[in-house]
């Protein structure tokens, strides 16, 4: 017997409160919450004022909300950034909660504003990197926060898509594109001196190699290093005999995440995303706590951050049939104080609990994924959507997923998989998606069907792919590709040619084309060789209905691409429904676009799978 129905506003409305960050002298709480149906920045008083007043809204944006911000280090500014209808040009505002005065630090049209770095001992400055002189380029600022002062201090030389700056502010370090799709670290001693290459990082590890952070005296840097293991290691790196010492690592999964001391300077431990989340302690002195929260309860519990004192943290613990929680933690009583949930309506309704499970590919390779089952319903002759993670240099993860949760409720089983490319399984396991858009990594979805149908109790008749971004452009490959394998495929944001594709990215993406060419193809030189990849030039052999949707604004994937396989399917007479959002971008961020999105998609799966609709 299937549970009761989940309504839509419930899953893809906006969440109750969420984000929740403590000030740097652990008096305040801020957090995201809905005003008018808008996301916008509230506070809570924690301590140190009598009569503490009911929680407040800072903000009153009535467009697109606030979804990302944190604290200035002097605990009176919020800063925040924001675009227009998606276009990702972001601008850097900063929000004193006392006097509510706001500033935009970045009034610059069609400028990115990128954040570079804070630090606790700078607690009036910021870092940021703005494309103000040349659209292509970043160079960093020094931001006074006080007097809104903008000072460029260091100028990108053509090809830096990364920057790092020591403890005292000076930029030290820096990730520079090579012609080749390589990628090399530099760094000088100060920043009157040239530029010097430190590491060489070849194709195969410019995507999972990168630097962290300084050391606190500046002699060392932290890094996350694949160069001679297949894996990203934690290392620090001596900068005066170069040599390099692994701090933490694993043969078969990169670190994914580091808790920093902002005192010291020093990584206390390291994240490894395996099936689920594990950390590994660096520094025996917070030994004692995360014992303490990895036996809380049941979820994977991360660190948003801590006060000044490190005696006041926030931790949050993410499942998979729940609603996230939000914790203040006291050290030194190891005392948790709830503060709320993400979503509080979820908890009138039966979720379905997500699954690790993995499977071997024809050519040998073993991918690892999570499964989502209807609850109450015998795993036999299951309808099933693939649902398809964007990237593709990314990974579906476990936890709270709202798609997930809706499928399964509607009676599919959600089969998410982490197909070769993506990230967080090693070099070789994302070297192996390099030139196979459309190829292998296409194999890799048919089959996880595959494995699903024999193994998972799935109808192999009712079978959909639905996915965002590359995971939109899978969808199409699976309606022009694969066409019997599917029933029906529903691409948001998906290229169809990558050929425009490439033609089409943002200026400031330049530095890193040479890149993405080398791993996807190269426009110039094997047009061909992309046609052949590219869903649009195989339209003929769609045999399945299509829904697309795509955002007006979208800097990655450009309208053109929704816009110029919707014009062949008409041309074709072929099943299909578009949704085109002016006021989006790459995605949908709007409550009210997700609403109309899902209220299309429900029926149209339904129509064809056999699910269930909300009235």
């Amino acid at each position: 017997m299937q549970t009761p129905l989940i309504p839509r506003r419930v899953l893809f409305g906006n969440p109750d409160k969420v984000s929740p960050q403590i000030s740097p002298n652990s008096k305040y709480l801020a957090y995201i919450a809905p005003t008018d149906g808008v996301l916008n920045l509230c506070l809570r008083v924690l301590a140190g004022e009598e009569d503490a007043p009911e929680d407040r809204v800072l903000t009153h944006d009535t467009d697109r909300g606030i979804r990302s911000y944190f604290w200035a280090g002097d605990s009176r500014h919020l800063l925040y950034v924001q675009d227009k209808g998606g276009n990702e040009n972001w601008r850097l505002y900063g929000l004193d909660i006392h006097s509510g005065d706001l500033k935009d630090y970045t009034p610059f049209d069609n400028v990115q504003t990128q954040i570079i770095q804070k630090d606790k001992h700078h607690p009036e400055e910021l870092l940021i990197a703005l494309n103000k002189d040349n659209a292509q380029l970043h160079d960093v600022y020094h931001l006074n926060l006080s007097s809104g002062e903008l000072t460029k201090i260091a100028e990108n030389p053509g090809n830096i898509i990364g920057w790092v700056a020591d403890s005292q502010f000076q930029v030290r370090a820096a990730v520079a594109a090579q012609e080749d799709g390589s990628m090399h670290l530099v760094y000088r001693e100060t920043p009157e001196q040239a530029w010097e290459t430190l590491i060489e990082w070849e194709m195969e590890d410019s995507l999972n190699s990168s630097p962290s952070h300084f050391s606190k005296d500046g002699k060392s840097l932290y890094l996350l290093n694949s160069k001679g293991s297949n894996a990203a290691q934690l290392t620090q790196l001596n900068l005066e005999n170069h040599q390099e010492t692994v701090l933490a690592s694993d043969p078969l999964y990169d670190v994914s995440g580091l808790f920093i001391d902002a005192d010291t300077y020093q990584v206390q431990a390291a994240n490894f995303n395996r099936a689920r989340s594990e950390w590994e302690i660096l520094d025996s002195t917070i030994a004692r706590d995360f014992t303490f929260l990895s036996q809380f309860n049941r979820g994977d519990f991360s660190l948003i951050n801590r006060d000044d004192a490190n005696q006041t943290w926030l931790v949050a613990f993410e499942f998979d049939n729940a609603p996230a929680e939000f914790y203040v933690y006291r050290r030194e009583t190891q005392a948790m104080e709830f503060l709320f949930v993400h979503n509080s309506a979820l908890a009138d309704y039966t979720l379905a609990e997500m699954e690790p499970i993995s499977y071997t590919t024809r050519d040998g390779l073993t991918v690892h994924g999570y499964a989502t089952y209807p609850p109450g319903l015998a795993r036999e002759s299951l309808p099933m959507v693939l649902y398809v993670h964007g990237g593709p240099w990314w990974r579906d993860e476990w936890g709270y997923d709202p798609n997930a949760q809706w499928l399964a409720n509607r009676g599919y089983v959600c089969l998410q998989v982490n197909y070769r490319g993506s990230t967080g399984y090693g070099k070789a396991f994302l070297n192996a998606g390099d030139r196979e858009w459309g190829g292998k990594m296409h194999d890799d979805l048919i089959d996880a069907v595959q494995w699903a149908v024999a193994e998972g109790g799935v109808d192999a008749e009712r079978v959909a792919i639905y996915g965002g971004s590359y995971g939109g452009y899978a969808a199409l490959v699976g309606a022009t590709f694969t066409p019997d394998t599917f029933r029906c495929a529903i691409d948001v944001v998906g290229p169809s040619s990558l050929i425009t594709l490439i033609e089409s990215f943002p200026p400031y993406w330049s530095s890193m084309l040479n890149n993405f060419k080398k791993r996807v193809g190269d426009p110039d030189t094997e047009a061909d060789f992309l046609k052949s990849r590219s869903p649009l030039f195989k339209v003929d052999q769609i045999k399945i209905p299509l829904f697309i949707a795509q955002g007006a604004n979208d800097p990655r994937v450009t309208q053109q691409e929704a816009d110029q396989i919707v014009a062949v399917l008409k041309e074709k007479g072929l099943d299909y429904q578009y949704q085109l959002f002016e006021d989006e971008g790459h995605g949908l961020a709007k409550p009210e676009n997700r609403m109309t999105f899902f209220e299309a998609v429900e029926p149209f799966l339904a129509e064809y799978l056999g699910g269930r609709i909300e009235a």
